[in-house]
């Protein structure tokens, strides 16, 4: 089973990468006041406070010392042991971190731009928020740094 993960504040960017990864990451942000480490015993926290690595220990926090995302997602990997076969990419919702699902195109006629419309024909969207994602070329981008990062080859 693929780890969760938990990232404070801060650390709203490497969330953000996580979820495009396929990782249930909830940010702290989006947790009602205080309640944030509530979600911790079953997930990874991330943090960049010793305050946080103190008062939460028994929660074995990872310490995210690098101020870039990349070399953030560089230290969650070595963290938690992550491997390519955990991954997931865009399976899950960037804004809300819920699994998207697959939704048909004729569905979507009205909420996307003609020309994505016109011009793609896979379409997934989130249940929670209603986003709607598509294979863009932020898509393509994202999977070639992605498979640079992890070594892959075609």
């Amino acid at each position: 089973m693929a780890p969760a993960f938990a990232a404070e504040r801060t650390l709203g960017k490497l969330g953000k990468w996580l979820r495009l990864l396929g990782f249930d990451t909830i940010i702290e942000t989006q947790c009602p006041r205080g309640r944030f480490f509530e979600h911790g015993g079953s997930r990874i926290v991330l943090t960049r406070t010793r305050r946080v690595m103190t008062a939460q220990a028994a929660l074995k926090p990872v310490l995210i010392r690098a101020n870039d995302p990349f070399e953030q997602l560089g230290e969650v990997v070595r963290a938690a042991a992550l491997t390519p076969e955990d991954l997931r990419p865009f399976t899950r919702c960037l804004r809300c971190n819920e699994p998207i699902v697959p939704v048909p195109k004729a569905e979507v006629q009205r909420s996307v731009p003609d020309y994505v419309w016109q011009r793609y024909s896979e379409f997934s969207t989130c249940p929670r928020c209603g986003r709607i994602y598509w294979p863009g070329t932020h898509t393509t981008r994202s999977f070639e740094k992605i498979a640079e990062y992890f070594n892959l080859k075609d």
